[in-house]
């Protein structure tokens, strides 16, 4: 057995990339291009592949490192005799920019100009299938996926003056977001804030008197109209900009050819007729599916998102399996609703991604709502009993075996890319079911772009709108040769997040807890909501608001803002705020001068400004 040092191949012109997550660890064999590390620059994440067949020996980095082309990323122990030399490996399977994952360094690189060639990819590029049948549609672009990525792709580029066919197996457009996501759990979330407001007047001298009154078929109906009245608004969309919508399951039969197997009725049920869509250009925005645990119950009693969603009745106790923003979310409805509630969280903390301050008072406010918060845990075992779901745990938190009437399956979301046959048109798609983009949204294949979850973290539908934009002008700049649409390319420097429990928790950029991990020396303005005015009228003073300003020694970044976080009521309406100031490159001063209408929760972050300036009379005096 030989030991090979794999390192960081040409990555193109960036360079002190942070490791944000390790894929491999000692004594894991690995193959020829699988991904080791993802890495993030200030335009995206990017996957960096191995070179070799082994077995790890050694990590020789770790979270937050630095890295650049020629780093060593581990050593490998492999059967073959010698690692290639310096110039062979600078060739080897680079890794595309998957334009996917929010700036953890807001100040640099946002002006840079994409490639001129598609990128190669981490995944060995499959030879494409030749097509040679006949063709039922032709156009322009197809897009594959009906969710916000892939409508906004389509209509962006019918709006362009492209013909465009989208295909959906659902019966409405909207994909999982507008359909059975973002929208209805918030139509919910609404209802359920209203009611923890009127909960609370009593003490204001408001009392309704009693507890509510629960009619689980009409707020199921007030959900399924909001659902209703959108998607219905993006059919009639579609119909103006005279897109071609082909319901049905599409499949990549070769480079320029999509096969759609028909679907009807409510769900994704197979007519069993087919049709061929011949395209120039192609944009897969295929999304994502719920993470299912393999040892859970086939069940109605163990749902994941879509079906907690479907609201069929109220659970007296309800186990939520992942700490993470989508289960917190559903858990407040159900709350609120009536439920107890229980996590289980395999790391050391809920709302994994927020700094712990924010989180902390989050969790203080919602302390009520659960019997048991069960961190440093992990399910190991669950099986269906008459009285409900006997689930098992191991770890710090553990308890004996609890019974459940509900349990939600809330531990991530995996990615499509193995199930549209991307193979067939040349796509490299990873080992976990990613494609790799460049900063163009395009894949390995020059006339394929993919957008949304598929490419990568975060999941997050206003991301995907982002990345659908640049698709389909670069598309409608190559095909009717416009050179400024031609270079458009994806350079957010951040992407916000928000967790829209009560309260909202609300972040974008640099965390704290990330700066200190890297190294980096911030400058803080902590705003607390008891000072706020309009929040003490609200009766909902918790919050805080915090803003990170760069204080290095070099001055490197002049000060300007790195990130920022809130929690508190309507934090993620607020939040834009904050990420159009890192986009600027705004300084605490250019915030703090910037006059916010008073009183409002939004003139928070001007004070927060101003606190890190030194400026701000609405807290008592800062010690010098």
């Amino acid at each position: 057995m030989s030991e090979i040092q794999v390192k960081v191949p040409d990555i193109g012109d960036v360079k002190d990339v942070s490791v944000i997550e390790l894929l491999v660890k000692p004594g894991d064999t690995v193959k020829q291009e699988q991904s080791l590390i993802t890495v993030e620059s200030d335009k995206a994440s990017m996957e960096i592949p191995s070179s070799h067949e082994g077995v790890v020996k050694s990590l020789s980095v770790k979270l937050g490192d630095k890295v650049s082309e020629g780093s060593v990323v581990l050593v490998l122990e492999a059967a073959s005799a010698a690692a290639p030399d310096a110039s062979n490996e600078s060739k080897a399977a680079a890794p595309a920019v998957a334009s996917s994952s929010p700036s953890s360094s807001p100040n640099s690189g946002a002006g840079n100009q994409p490639p001129a060639a598609p990128p190669a990819v981490s995944a060995p590029a499959p030879a494409a299938a030749s097509y040679g049948g006949a063709s039922d549609l032709e156009c322009d672009v197809v897009v594959l996926g009906g969710g916000p990525g892939g409508y906004s792709a389509a209509f962006r580029a019918a709006d362009l003056g492209l013909k465009v066919v989208l295909i959906e197996r659902y019966a409405s457009l909207g994909g999982v977001c507008l359909n059975v996501g973002c929208i209805p759990s918030k139509a919910l979330l609404h209802v359920a804030a209203v009611m923890d407001e009127v909960s609370h007047l009593a003490a204001l001298g408001i009392d309704y008197g009693g507890a509510p009154k629960l009619d689980i078929d009409k707020l199921r109906a007030h959900k399924e109209k909001v659902i209703g009245k959108l998607t219905g608004g993006l059919g009639a969309m579609a119909k103006m900009r005279k897109v071609t919508v082909v319901r049905g399951y599409g499949s990549f039969v070769g480079a320029n050819h999509i096969e759609v197997e028909e679907t009807s009725g409510t769900a994704q049920e197979k007519t069993g007729k087919k049709q061929v869509v011949q395209f120039k250009r192609a944009i897969i925005a295929a999304g994502s599916q719920a993470v299912r645990l393999p040892f859970m119950p086939d069940d109605p009693r163990v749902v994941d998102s879509t079906g907690a969603l479907a609201l069929k009745e109220v659970p007296k106790r309800m186990l939520i399996l992942g700490g993470g923003i989508i289960g917190l979310e559903m858990g407040t409805v159900y709350s609120t609703l009536g439920a107890r509630l229980d996590v289980v969280e395999m790391l050391d903390g809920l709302m994994q991604g927020a700094d712990r301050d924010l989180v902390k008072i989050w969790q203080k406010m919602n302390a009520p709502r659960f019997d048991n918060i069960m961190l440093k845990t992990k399910t190991v075992a669950a099986k269906a009993t008459d009285a409900g779901i006997e689930v098992s745990f191991e770890g710090e938190g553990a308890p004996a075996p609890q019974t459940y009437d509900l349990v939600l399956q809330a531990v991530g979301r995996s990615p499509n890319g193995k199930k549209i046959g991307a193979d067939k048109a040349g796509v490299s798609v990873t080992d976990r079911g990613f494609i790799n983009v460049d900063i163009q949204m395009r894949t390995n294949v020059a006339n394929i772009f993919a957008i949304g979850d598929i490419v990568g973290q975060p999941m997050l539908a206003h991301k995907a709108v982002h990345e659908a934009h640049v698709a389909a002008e670069v598309i409608a700049g190559e095909l009717k040769g416009d050179e400024a649409l031609a270079r458009s390319a994806f350079n957010a420097r951040v992407i916000p997040s928000v967790a829209y429990t009560d309260p909202e928790v609300a972040w974008v950029g640099l965390t704290e807890d990330q700066a200190k991990a890297q190294g980096i020396k911030v400058k803080k303005g902590l705003f607390p909501w008891n000072a706020s005015g309009r929040a003490i009228a609200n009766g909902r003073d918790e919050g805080v608001t915090k803003l990170l300003f760069d204080d290095s020694p070099e001055a490197h970044g002049h000060g300007k803002i790195l990130g920022g976080g809130m929690v508190g009521t309507h934090a993620g309406d607020m939040i834009g705020e904050i990420a159009l100031a890192i986009e600027m490159g705004a300084d605490a001063v250019d915030i703090g001068k910037t006059i916010h209408p008073h009183p409002t929760l939004g003139e928070s972050i001007g004070m927060a400004a101003e606190v890190a300036h030194g400026s701000c009379t609405d807290l008592p005096p800062q010690k010098r």
